[in-house]
Protein backbone atom coordinates (compact mmCIF):
# COMPACT_ATOMS: atom_id res chain seq x y z
CA UNK A 1 0.00 0.00 0.00
CA UNK A 2 2.76 2.39 1.07
CA UNK A 3 4.92 1.30 -1.90
CA UNK A 4 2.01 2.00 -4.23
CA UNK A 5 1.55 5.40 -2.68
CA UNK A 6 5.25 6.23 -3.18
CA UNK A 7 5.07 5.10 -6.82
CA UNK A 8 2.03 7.23 -7.45
CA UNK A 9 3.60 10.22 -5.69
CA UNK A 10 6.83 9.81 -7.65
CA UNK A 11 4.85 9.61 -10.90
CA UNK A 12 2.91 12.75 -10.04
CA UNK A 13 6.16 14.53 -9.16
CA UNK A 14 7.71 13.53 -12.48
CA UNK A 15 4.64 14.73 -14.36
CA UNK A 16 4.73 18.01 -12.43
CA UNK A 17 8.46 18.39 -13.06
CA UNK A 18 7.92 17.72 -16.75
CA UNK A 19 5.15 20.31 -16.87
CA UNK A 20 7.35 22.84 -15.11
CA UNK A 21 10.21 22.10 -17.50
CA UNK A 22 7.92 22.60 -20.47
CA UNK A 23 6.61 25.83 -19.00
CA UNK A 24 10.15 26.99 -18.29
CA UNK A 25 11.17 26.24 -21.86
CA UNK A 26 8.16 28.11 -23.22
CA UNK A 27 8.97 31.03 -20.94
CA UNK A 28 12.42 31.29 -22.52
CA UNK A 29 11.01 31.33 -26.06
CA UNK A 30 11.16 34.62 -27.91
CA UNK A 31 7.90 35.49 -29.64
CA UNK A 32 8.08 37.99 -32.48
CA UNK A 33 5.37 39.42 -34.70
CA UNK A 34 6.01 40.62 -38.23
CA UNK A 35 3.82 43.47 -39.46
CA UNK A 36 2.98 43.13 -43.15
CA UNK A 37 0.16 44.68 -45.20
CA UNK A 38 -3.14 43.73 -46.83
CA UNK A 39 -3.69 40.04 -47.49
CA UNK A 40 -4.03 40.59 -51.25
CA UNK A 41 -0.69 42.37 -51.53
CA UNK A 42 2.88 41.07 -51.46
CA UNK A 43 3.83 42.07 -47.90
CA UNK A 44 1.59 39.50 -46.23
CA UNK A 45 2.94 36.41 -48.04
CA UNK A 46 6.48 37.81 -47.76
CA UNK A 47 6.13 38.09 -44.00
CA UNK A 48 4.72 34.58 -43.98
CA UNK A 49 7.76 33.34 -45.90
CA UNK A 50 10.13 34.88 -43.33
CA UNK A 51 8.12 33.41 -40.45
CA UNK A 52 8.09 29.96 -42.09
CA UNK A 53 11.86 29.91 -42.44
CA UNK A 54 12.60 31.01 -38.86
CA UNK A 55 9.91 28.74 -37.36
CA UNK A 56 11.49 25.78 -39.11
CA UNK A 57 14.47 26.32 -36.79
CA UNK A 58 12.48 27.00 -33.62
CA UNK A 59 14.22 24.12 -31.82
CA UNK A 60 17.58 25.77 -32.51
CA UNK A 61 16.83 29.43 -31.86
CA UNK A 62 13.70 29.11 -29.72
CA UNK A 63 12.15 31.94 -31.71
CA UNK A 64 8.46 31.78 -32.63
CA UNK A 65 7.41 34.13 -35.42
CA UNK A 66 3.87 35.11 -36.34
CA UNK A 67 2.50 37.40 -39.06
CA UNK A 68 -0.04 40.20 -38.75
CA UNK A 69 -1.94 41.84 -41.61
CA UNK A 70 -1.63 45.59 -41.06
CA UNK A 71 -1.94 48.98 -42.72
CA UNK A 72 1.57 48.41 -44.11
CA UNK A 73 4.61 50.72 -44.10
CA UNK A 74 3.70 53.64 -41.85
CA UNK A 75 1.64 51.49 -39.49
CA UNK A 76 4.46 48.95 -39.17
CA UNK A 77 7.09 51.58 -38.42
CA UNK A 78 4.93 53.28 -35.80
CA UNK A 79 4.05 49.92 -34.21
CA UNK A 80 7.74 48.97 -34.09
CA UNK A 81 8.51 52.31 -32.48
CA UNK A 82 5.82 51.80 -29.82
CA UNK A 83 6.86 48.20 -29.17
CA UNK A 84 3.65 46.66 -30.51
CA UNK A 85 5.55 44.90 -33.30
CA UNK A 86 9.07 43.49 -33.32
CA UNK A 87 9.55 43.50 -37.09
CA UNK A 88 7.80 44.91 -40.12
CA UNK A 89 7.95 45.44 -43.85
CA UNK A 90 8.18 49.03 -45.04
CA UNK A 91 8.89 50.83 -48.26
CA UNK A 92 12.37 52.37 -48.47
CA UNK A 93 10.86 55.83 -48.81
CA UNK A 94 8.79 55.45 -45.64
CA UNK A 95 11.83 54.12 -43.80
CA UNK A 96 13.79 57.17 -44.99
CA UNK A 97 11.16 59.70 -43.90
CA UNK A 98 10.56 58.05 -40.52
CA UNK A 99 14.23 57.93 -39.56
CA UNK A 100 14.92 61.44 -40.88
CA UNK A 101 11.85 62.88 -39.16
CA UNK A 102 10.24 64.32 -42.27
CA UNK A 103 6.84 63.94 -43.94
CA UNK A 104 4.39 62.33 -41.52
CA UNK A 105 7.17 62.21 -38.92
CA UNK A 106 8.06 65.91 -39.18
CA UNK A 107 10.00 66.81 -36.05
CA UNK A 108 9.48 63.34 -34.56
CA UNK A 109 12.14 61.05 -36.07
CA UNK A 110 11.92 57.34 -35.31
CA UNK A 111 15.50 57.14 -34.07
CA UNK A 112 15.16 53.51 -32.94
CA UNK A 113 14.29 52.31 -36.46
CA UNK A 114 16.82 49.80 -37.80
CA UNK A 115 17.30 48.18 -41.22
CA UNK A 116 17.64 44.39 -41.47
CA UNK A 117 17.51 43.55 -45.20
CA UNK A 118 15.97 44.64 -48.47
CA UNK A 119 13.24 42.68 -50.18
CA UNK A 120 11.73 42.94 -53.65
CA UNK A 121 11.49 46.06 -55.77
CA UNK A 122 8.07 47.70 -55.69
CA UNK A 123 6.30 49.72 -58.35
CA UNK A 124 3.82 52.54 -57.90
CA UNK A 125 0.93 50.95 -59.74
CA UNK A 126 -1.99 52.93 -61.14
CA UNK A 127 -4.98 50.80 -62.13
CA UNK A 128 -7.83 52.54 -63.99
CA UNK A 129 -11.13 51.45 -65.51
CA UNK A 130 -10.99 51.50 -69.30
CA UNK A 131 -14.29 53.36 -69.56
CA UNK A 132 -12.84 56.20 -67.45
CA UNK A 133 -10.52 57.06 -70.37
CA UNK A 134 -7.47 57.47 -68.15
CA UNK A 135 -4.35 56.88 -70.22
CA UNK A 136 -1.96 59.04 -68.18
CA UNK A 137 -1.75 60.65 -64.74
CA UNK A 138 -3.00 63.93 -66.22
CA UNK A 139 -6.28 62.27 -67.28
CA UNK A 140 -7.58 62.01 -63.70
CA UNK A 141 -9.19 65.46 -63.74
CA UNK A 142 -12.81 65.16 -62.67
CA UNK A 143 -12.42 61.46 -61.78
CA UNK A 144 -12.64 59.51 -58.51
CA UNK A 145 -9.28 57.98 -57.59
CA UNK A 146 -8.37 55.95 -54.53
CA UNK A 147 -5.10 57.18 -53.06
CA UNK A 148 -4.86 54.59 -50.29
CA UNK A 149 -5.79 54.46 -46.64
CA UNK A 150 -4.51 57.21 -44.31
CA UNK A 151 -1.02 56.53 -43.04
CA UNK A 152 -0.11 54.11 -45.81
CA UNK A 153 2.94 54.31 -48.03
CA UNK A 154 0.58 53.95 -50.99
CA UNK A 155 -1.08 57.24 -50.17
CA UNK A 156 2.25 59.02 -49.70
CA UNK A 157 3.44 57.78 -53.10
CA UNK A 158 0.21 58.72 -54.87
CA UNK A 159 0.24 62.22 -53.42
CA UNK A 160 3.88 62.69 -54.42
CA UNK A 161 3.11 61.60 -57.98
CA UNK A 162 0.20 64.02 -58.27
CA UNK A 163 2.20 66.84 -56.73
CA UNK A 164 4.99 66.23 -59.27
CA UNK A 165 2.36 66.31 -62.03
CA UNK A 166 0.96 69.60 -60.74
CA UNK A 167 -2.38 68.10 -59.69
CA UNK A 168 -4.31 68.78 -56.49
CA UNK A 169 -6.52 65.94 -55.13
CA UNK A 170 -8.79 68.50 -53.46
CA UNK A 171 -9.37 70.51 -56.63
CA UNK A 172 -8.60 68.48 -59.74
CA UNK A 173 -10.24 65.16 -58.80
CA UNK A 174 -11.84 63.37 -55.87
CA UNK A 175 -9.40 61.37 -53.78
CA UNK A 176 -10.69 58.39 -51.81
CA UNK A 177 -9.09 56.66 -48.78
CA UNK A 178 -9.90 52.98 -49.21
CA UNK A 179 -7.67 50.14 -48.10
CA UNK A 180 -5.92 48.41 -51.03
CA UNK A 181 -7.88 45.20 -50.47
CA UNK A 182 -11.14 47.09 -51.07
CA UNK A 183 -10.02 48.86 -54.24
CA UNK A 184 -10.45 46.10 -56.88
CA UNK A 185 -14.10 45.36 -56.11
CA UNK A 186 -14.83 49.07 -55.63
CA UNK A 187 -13.53 49.89 -59.11
CA UNK A 188 -15.53 46.94 -60.46
CA UNK A 189 -18.67 48.32 -58.76
CA UNK A 190 -18.13 51.63 -60.55
CA UNK A 191 -17.66 53.63 -57.34
CA UNK A 192 -14.14 54.72 -58.24
CA UNK A 193 -12.41 55.20 -61.58
CA UNK A 194 -8.99 53.99 -60.52
CA UNK A 195 -6.60 53.39 -57.64
CA UNK A 196 -2.96 53.49 -56.62
CA UNK A 197 -1.10 50.63 -54.96
CA UNK A 198 2.66 50.42 -54.42
CA UNK A 199 3.66 46.77 -54.44
CA UNK A 200 5.73 44.03 -56.03
CA UNK A 201 4.50 42.06 -59.01
CA UNK A 202 2.73 39.79 -59.73
CA UNK A 203 0.05 40.64 -57.19
CA UNK A 204 -3.38 39.13 -56.54
CA UNK A 205 -4.84 42.57 -55.96
CA UNK A 206 -3.99 43.74 -59.49
CA UNK A 207 -5.08 40.44 -61.03
CA UNK A 208 -8.43 40.77 -59.28
CA UNK A 209 -9.01 44.22 -60.76
CA UNK A 210 -7.85 43.45 -64.30
CA UNK A 211 -9.77 40.17 -64.52
CA UNK A 212 -13.11 41.71 -63.58
CA UNK A 213 -16.12 42.41 -65.81
CA UNK A 214 -15.30 46.12 -65.90
CA UNK A 215 -12.17 46.25 -68.03
CA UNK A 216 -9.10 47.86 -66.52
CA UNK A 217 -5.65 48.96 -67.61
CA UNK A 218 -2.39 49.75 -65.83
CA UNK A 219 -1.60 53.41 -66.45
CA UNK A 220 2.02 54.51 -67.03
CA UNK A 221 3.54 57.00 -64.60
CA UNK A 222 6.04 59.12 -66.51
CA UNK A 223 7.41 62.66 -66.46
CA UNK A 224 8.54 62.28 -62.85
CA UNK A 225 12.09 63.64 -63.26
CA UNK A 226 11.56 66.30 -60.59
CA UNK A 227 10.38 63.68 -58.11
CA UNK A 228 13.29 61.36 -58.91
CA UNK A 229 15.69 64.23 -58.26
CA UNK A 230 13.98 65.23 -55.02
CA UNK A 231 13.65 61.72 -53.59
CA UNK A 232 16.77 59.52 -53.94
CA UNK A 233 14.92 56.35 -52.95
CA UNK A 234 12.84 56.41 -56.16
CA UNK A 235 13.98 55.03 -59.51
CA UNK A 236 12.39 54.29 -62.87
CA UNK A 237 11.03 50.77 -63.30
CA UNK A 238 8.59 48.78 -65.43
CA UNK A 239 5.66 46.49 -64.74
CA UNK A 240 5.73 43.26 -66.74
CA UNK A 241 2.30 43.03 -68.34
CA UNK A 242 2.61 39.28 -68.94
CA UNK A 243 1.50 38.99 -65.32
CA UNK A 244 -1.83 40.61 -66.18
CA UNK A 245 -3.08 39.15 -69.49
CA UNK A 246 -6.63 40.42 -68.88
CA UNK A 247 -5.58 44.08 -68.68
CA UNK A 248 -6.69 46.04 -71.73
CA UNK A 249 -3.11 47.15 -72.38
CA UNK A 250 -1.52 43.74 -71.81
CA UNK A 251 -0.16 43.86 -75.36
CA UNK A 252 2.10 46.76 -74.36
CA UNK A 253 4.49 44.21 -72.86
CA UNK A 254 5.61 46.53 -70.08
CA UNK A 255 4.33 49.72 -68.47
CA UNK A 256 6.71 52.45 -67.30
CA UNK A 257 6.46 53.75 -63.74
CA UNK A 258 8.63 54.54 -60.74
CA UNK A 259 9.26 52.56 -57.60
CA UNK A 260 11.53 51.66 -54.70
CA UNK A 261 12.56 48.67 -52.61
CA UNK A 262 10.53 47.08 -49.85
CA UNK A 263 12.61 46.59 -46.71
CA UNK A 264 12.51 44.49 -43.56
CA UNK A 265 12.95 46.67 -40.49
CA UNK A 266 13.03 46.41 -36.72
CA UNK A 267 13.87 48.38 -33.58
CA UNK A 268 17.20 48.99 -31.87
CA UNK A 269 15.50 47.46 -28.81
CA UNK A 270 15.28 43.99 -30.38
CA UNK A 271 18.13 41.74 -29.11
CA UNK A 272 21.07 41.22 -31.46
CA UNK A 273 20.82 37.41 -31.32
CA UNK A 274 17.19 37.46 -32.53
CA UNK A 275 17.95 39.73 -35.49
CA UNK A 276 21.12 37.75 -36.24
CA UNK A 277 19.18 34.46 -36.36
CA UNK A 278 16.46 35.80 -38.68
CA UNK A 279 19.01 37.43 -40.99
CA UNK A 280 21.14 34.28 -41.11
CA UNK A 281 18.23 31.96 -41.87
CA UNK A 282 16.79 34.14 -44.64
CA UNK A 283 20.18 34.64 -46.32
CA UNK A 284 21.27 31.01 -46.02
CA UNK A 285 17.91 29.78 -47.29
CA UNK A 286 17.53 32.47 -49.93
CA UNK A 287 16.52 30.13 -52.76
CA UNK A 288 13.74 28.63 -50.64
CA UNK A 289 12.67 32.10 -49.52
CA UNK A 290 12.49 33.39 -53.10
CA UNK A 291 10.44 30.38 -54.19
CA UNK A 292 7.67 31.22 -51.72
CA UNK A 293 6.37 34.15 -53.83
CA UNK A 294 7.08 35.21 -57.45
CA UNK A 295 7.63 38.84 -56.42
CA UNK A 296 10.74 37.77 -54.48
CA UNK A 297 12.46 36.24 -57.51
CA UNK A 298 14.82 39.16 -58.19
CA UNK A 299 16.41 39.21 -54.70
CA UNK A 300 20.13 38.35 -54.52
CA UNK A 301 22.58 38.34 -51.63
CA UNK A 302 23.98 41.59 -53.03
CA UNK A 303 20.60 43.38 -53.15
CA UNK A 304 19.84 42.51 -49.52
CA UNK A 305 21.84 45.54 -48.37
CA UNK A 306 20.28 48.04 -50.79
CA UNK A 307 17.53 50.45 -49.76
CA UNK A 308 19.26 51.11 -46.44
CA UNK A 309 18.04 54.53 -45.34
CA UNK A 310 18.10 53.79 -41.58
CA UNK A 311 21.07 52.35 -39.63
CA UNK A 312 21.79 48.64 -39.95
CA UNK A 313 20.82 46.64 -36.86
CA UNK A 314 23.94 45.29 -35.09
CA UNK A 315 22.57 41.75 -35.15
CA UNK A 316 22.18 41.86 -38.94
CA UNK A 317 25.55 43.58 -39.33
CA UNK A 318 27.24 40.79 -37.38
CA UNK A 319 25.91 38.17 -39.76
CA UNK A 320 26.69 40.16 -42.93
CA UNK A 321 30.31 40.60 -41.81
CA UNK A 322 30.66 36.90 -40.98
CA UNK A 323 29.22 36.00 -44.38
CA UNK A 324 31.54 38.41 -46.20
CA UNK A 325 28.63 40.48 -47.51
CA UNK A 326 29.74 43.57 -45.62
CA UNK A 327 33.31 44.75 -45.19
Amino acid sequence: MFKGFLTAALGAALILTGALSTDALAAKATFVTIGTGGITGVYYPTGGAIAKIINAKKDIYNIRASVESTGASKFNINAINSGDLEFGIAQADTQYMAYKGIGDWEGKPVTKLRFVFALAPEAITFVAAEDANIKSVMDVKGKVINLGDPGSGNRVNALQVFRAAGLDPEKDFKGESLKPADAPHTVQDGKIDGYFYTLGHPAGNIKEATAGKRKCRIVPITGMDSLLKECPYYSKTKIDMSYYPDATNAADGAVETIGMLATFVTSADIPDDVVYAITKEVVENLDEFKSLHPALASITKETLLEGRTAPLHPGAEKYYREAGLLK
